[in-house]
């Protein structure tokens, strides 16, 4: 079982739960833990009798809401302290430093630092990643509506001196390019389709899913997301 966090106060369920779909598409049993404050996936994932906790299926899919810690989640599913999960993947999702700690995402296979320039999504996001007191790989994803360079030398400026070490990749999703009504339109039907979303879109979403699982090979993630 693999391990990869989402962290950042910007908002990360529509892009984490199409790259769940492309992982579960290509032979992949994955589970996506929604820790944020805004708990979204409770409202975008279909549930017949939510509790507080709890584990659905959405297009096949398991997506946790409610759980503080793996140990949760495991006894929620009546596994013993010494079993594990039965997935390949487990993606969590958190917007807070105590949600690092308790998931220990600071030993996660992958680490992913979601952030747009809006003052509350960046400096919220650099709040916890002030936090992270020891060195830690994490690569940047950035929504932004245009690739500018005083966007990016800010960002570095208000992480210097942090425990950081940024992986090379950056990954841009533009907020300007028409994404969002096919998302909103996907939100009501309660699919993850990519057909209509932009090439932009749907390359940043091949990147992440390869870069999270190198062995299924670029060309079967591409072919998965063309037919999605």
């Amino acid at each position: 079982m693999k391990k990869i966090g989402f962290i950042g106060a910007y908002d990360k369920a529509d892009m984490i739960l199409s790259i769940a779909k492309v992982l579960v598409m290509a032979g992949k049993k994955v589970l996506v833990v929604d820790d944020t404050i805004t708990q979204k996936c409770k409202y975008l994932v279909p549930v017949i009798n939510p509790t507080k906790a709890y584990i659905t299926t959405y297009e096949d899919i398991d997506v946790a809401v409610g759980f503080e810690n793996i140990e949760q989640i495991k006894q929620y599913s009546g596994l013993q302290d010494n079993e594990k999960l039965e997935y390949d993947f487990v993606i969590i999702d958190t917007d807070t430093f105590e949600g690092i700690a308790s998931f220990k995402l600071q030993g996660a296979d992958k680490i992913y630092f979601v952030t747009s320039f809006d003052v509350y999504s960046l400096k919220k996001g650099v709040e916890i990643l002030s936090q992270i007191g020891v060195p830690t790989h994490i690569t940047r994803i950035f929504y932004t509506k245009d690739m500018l360079n005083e966007e990016e030398e800010y960002f570095d400026y208000l992480t210097l001196g942090m425990k950081t070490i940024w992986n090379e990749e950056k990954i841009y999703f533009l907020l300007e390019n028409g994404d969002m009504p096919a998302i909103m339109e996907n939100q009501r039907i309660s699919k993850i389709k990519l057909k209509n979303l932009s090439n932009e879109y749907k390359d940043n979403i091949i990147f992440l899913a390869n870069d999270i699982d190198k062995e299924i090979g670029e060309k079967k993630i591409r072919n998965i997301v063309k037919d999605l």
